[in-house]
């Protein structure tokens, strides 16, 4: 009886702990994750690991059950292998699947676990348009994203848009997109590209003035897809990128922050959020050492968000599961093909989890994620900034419009360095000027024109040292204006003569005027002032330090540089540049040439020496030729006597006498009264006269240039000639651009003219253009310097002129700090002055409309026929003079010879006699 009750009572109280046992989650539950080999130990794999170690380690999701997975690695794009290692993991008994994020893989992965009824959790972009009954996928649906661009399209009006996509499924990708009744005023250009088509397809988009573009490209291509961007120039505030991927923050776009370019994109985790921080903060203390979860600026990216989250989605999915079900054990296998009983259930309470992660709120309809935020990212001058968020239903929500319509700077004062330089810029010394009206010239009225386009004041200072800049390689310091920002250098800028000048008033000159167009068109004023060092910039090699107007631009003290700077490499490195506003090259300044004194025997200049003394060779050679021809030849042989046949005694006419007599008299054109009978002593005779034919023709057309055109003695035509010669000097303005280019040039020409220029003593450079000046005009020096100030000096002193032609082509800019957001907006001014023909304008009121201009006699004398004199032929009176007097010598020496010779006869006549 004991015994019964016993049985019965233990039997009841199973009975009433039935339903707990049955509810209950066992103490272990496997998982499986498929990862391919280059995700191996990526951050994925630590969020996938950490996720489940922070479940089991916080038990507040799953008190009394520990996760356990198993990890496998596969190769990409191997199907056979993934499918081969996701059986294992069913064979193990694993209750979901995780992964992997290649959407081949994907595929399979997934109809192995439809088949056997297991939970497949995704983090991948799924283009599928069908619901999948045991997949839950936490990437945003592609629909929804579609719809997120096409609200920011229509929020920024574009009107004409070019997508760029990578992959081969990107039509797919942006199908809805391209098809959406909304966009269908808008013109949508489709372009597939990778990184050796980037730079053909942004060139084409340029071409076309497409300004807006939606990029999707690989996250390991993004950079080559940036650096092709800058390298094409387009990144100013004309064009707009709109970029597909979640993880903008984790690339470099310093180059990007200060032109104003518009960089647009989405992302999935808010760093700002305080919940995200914590769970970031803990992340950092669990990643391991050399492996990290985070990147540098402490952000994570997309997928692992994703990945960590799909963990947690899963847990909480279990948690519901566990309330009302049991959760039986997974005893499948990929032989036997037959389904697991739970894992049905398990996939609806996961669909159903509506909860907050990492990628914020999560919601499931059919295993696709329709809940979610997308934080909207602008990139501003210092980073990237939150102007908004787009929500599925709900659309986007801009915060901060002014992030897309950012106004023009306005009331800015800059300051403005320059180097007096006629007629870029001229100063007014008299005291009822101040300020910038000191100055004007060419740079002064161009910069005024920049500033009334761009909308800014300035205010100019001279630059001390009177230096444009160039870096001292035993200092290694630059000078002038690349360490200050202005010089006074005519005709760009000069101080205005007179007392009445102060502030920018004292100035003139071309860059004066230049700059009041510019400060006019973009709106801002401006205060000149000088660079303390008076150079443009130079860098020194030793102390590693720049002068001039670089330095002073490096170092922030200046807002602008305005006069005759050239645009290079060494210089763009550290300060930036404007859009050049005159082009130009370095050529060679040299003192106007004497005209040459014509010599007495100039007749003889139409051939070199060495022709006169070969001809005088040909002729002696054919004289003896035809002379020994003739004897040789039996036709040439006459008898006196005709009468009498077969005689002793026949003549030849060809005697070593008459042969020279009969080529000189062709040779001069005139004849002789002998004439070759054989056939070989006519040739030689033809082959002469052909010769004669030519000497004589080329001889006569080359006289007439050589006597009738005034000749100049120019010792030097260009570089070469400067380089192969020591008797001139010549040299360069020190620390300036010229200098710098034969100092830096790898040319052997300039390598050669450099050595000349270092070692030469006394020294060849100059400090200032009009010291170079001087020494040209006190002969056998050279200035090289640059074009358009040696026109300018040229215009203005007869005695000076242009060598040769260009030696290099650059351009001068308008010189800012790095990353200036008034470069872009200075250069669109300079772009409409140009188009408009104000800059030539200016160009003409300073070099050439100023009343010190040289009256220049008719150019091209050299090329103007004169009449002969005296000097010109009278060598030709001279040749004859000598040639009658050497005759009557030569009567005489037959006289006296023939006397002497017939004496004997006659006196012997006379005795007869």
């Amino acid at each position: 009886m004991n015994l019964g009750c016993l049985v019965a009572s233990i039997f009841v109280f199973q009975l009433l702990q039935l339903p707990s046992v049955l509810n209950a989650l066992p103490s272990v539950v496997k998982i499986g994750a498929i990862f391919t080999h280059d995700q191996k130990d990526s951050s994925t794999e630590l969020a996938f690991k950490y996720a489940v170690y922070k479940i089991n380690k916080d038990k507040i999701i799953l008190p009394k059950t520990t996760l356990e997975y198993d990890i496998q690695y596969v190769p990409k794009d191997d199907s056979f292998h993934a499918s081969k290692k996701a059986c294992q993991q069913v064979k193990h008994g694993v209750q979901a699947v995780f992964g992997p994020s290649d959407p081949i893989l994907g595929q399979h992965i997934h109809s192995i676990c439809d088949a056997l009824d297991i939970p497949h959790l995704e983090a991948r972009l799924d283009l599928e348009t069908e619901a999948k009954e045991f997949s839950i996928n936490l990437y945003p649906a592609q629909s929804l994203l579609n719809a997120a661009y096409q609200d920011i399209m229509e929020f920024l009006n574009w009107t004409k848009v070019a997508i760029i996509y990578e992959d081969d499924y990107g039509l797919v990708k942006f199908r809805e997109l391209v098809r959406s009744p909304k966009i269908r005023d808008i013109e949508v250009n489709l372009r597939q590209a990778d990184p050796d088509s980037y730079r053909q397809v942004l060139s084409e988009m340029k071409s076309k003035e497409i300004r807006n573009l939606i990029v999707d490209t690989k996250p390991k291509h993004m950079h080559h897809f940036l650096r092709m961007i800058l390298q094409l120039q387009m990144n100013d505030y004309k064009y707009h990128y709109l970029f597909t991927t979640f993880d903008i923050e984790t690339f470099d776009l310093e180059d990007f922050k200060y032109n104003f370019v518009n960089i647009t994109a989405f992302r999935l985790v808010d760093a700002d959020d305080v919940g995200v921080r914590s769970i970031l903060r803990d992340m950092e203390r669990y990643q391991p050492a050399g492996n990290t979860i985070l990147n540098k600026s402490r952000i994570i990216q997309a997928e692992p968000a994703l990945m960590y989250d799909s963990v947690q989605v899963f847990a909480v999915g279990l948690r519901t599961l566990e309330q009302s079900h049991a959760l039986r054990p997974a005893n499948i296998s990929c032989e036997l093909e037959h389904p697991w009983d739970g894992g049905l259930s398990l996939t609806n309470y996961i669909n159903s989890v509506e909860m907050k992660g990492l990628s914020g709120p999560i919601e499931f309809k059919e295993g696709r994620r329709i809940q979610f935020k997308l934080d909207l990212l602008k990139l501003k001058q210092h980073s990237l900034v939150k102007v908004g968020e787009w929500r599925p239903g709900a659309g986007v929500n801009v915060t901060d419009t002014a992030a897309f319509f950012e106004p023009s700077i306005g009331n800015v004062t800059l300051i403005v360095i320059t180097i007096l330089e006629t007629p870029y810029v001229m100063m007014h010394h008299g005291k009822n000027y101040t300020g910038n009206s000191r100055f004007y010239g060419f740079c002064v009225d161009l910069l005024a024109a920049v500033a009334r386009e761009v909308g800014f004041s300035y205010r100019l200072e001279l630059v001390p040292d009177r230096k444009y800049g160039a870096r001292d390689p035993e200092t290694g310091e630059w000078n002038g204006i690349v360490r200050e920002l202005m010089r006074h250098e005519q005709p760009y800028v000069m101080l205005k003569s007179g007392e009445n000048f102060s502030g920018n008033a004292r100035y003139e000159g071309f860059c004066i005027d230049l700059l009041k167009e510019i400060a006019h068109m973009v709106g801002f004023t401006y205060r000149i002032e000088l660079v303390p060092d008076g150079k443009y910039g130079a860098y020194d090699y030793e102390t590693g330090e720049w002068n001039g107007i670089v330095r002073q631009l490096m170092d922030k003290k200046a807002d602008l540089a305005v006069g005759s700077m050239t645009i290079n490499y060494a210089r763009e490195s550290v300060i930036d540049f404007t859009k050049p506003f005159m082009n130009l090259g370095i050529s060679i300044l040299f003192k106007v040439p004497t005209s040459h004194q014509a010599r007495l025997f100039s007749f003889m200049n139409p051939l070199a020496i060495e022709i006169w003394l070969y001809v005088l060779a040909a002729y002696v050679l054919v004289s003896v030729t035809m002379f020994v021809v003739a004897r040789f030849s039996p036709y040439e042989w006459n008898n006196p006597h005709p009468c009498h046949a077969g005689p002793e005694i026949v003549e030849n006419q060809f005697s070593l006498s008459n042969s020279f007599w009969f080529t000189i008299g062709t040779l001069m054109q005139q004849g002789s009264d002998l004439n070759p009978k054989a056939t070989s002593t006519r040739i030689v005779g033809g082959i002469w006269w052909f010769f004669t034919l030519i000497i004589i023709s080329s001889y006569t057309a080359n006289l007439a240039a050589f006597l009738t055109v005034e000749r100049m003695i120019t010792p030097i035509e260009n570089a070469e000639d400067l380089a192969s010669q020591t008797d001139i000097a010549y040299g360069t303005l020190d620390s300036g651009s010229t200098m710098t280019f034969f100092r830096d040039s790898m040319i052997e020409t300039y390598k050669k003219m450099w050595r000349f220029m270092e070692n030469k003593k006394p020294s060849v450079f100059v400090p200032t253009y009009e010291e170079g000046i001087q020494r040209v005009l006190q002969g056998d020096y050279a200035f090289l310097m640059e074009s358009t100030m040696l026109d300018y000096i040229v215009q203005r002193d007869c005695n000076l002129t242009q060598i040769g032609g260009l030696l290099d082509t650059k351009g001068y800019g308008i010189a800012t700090p790095m990353g200036s957001p008034w470069r872009d907006k200075i250069s669109l001014a300079i772009l409409e002055l140009q188009e408009k023909g104000e800059i030539q304008i200016l160009y003409d009121k300073w070099w050439k409309s100023l009343g010190d201009t040289c009256m220049k006699t008719e150019k091209g004398k050299e090329n103007k026929a004169n009449s002969l004199g005296v000097d010109n032929i009278g060598g030709v009176f001279v040749v004859l003079l000598c040639g009658l007097a050497f005759a009557v010598l030569i009567a005489i020496f037959e006289f006296c010879y023939n006397s002497r010779k017939n004496a004997p006869a006659e006196r012997h006549e006379l005795i007869v006699h």
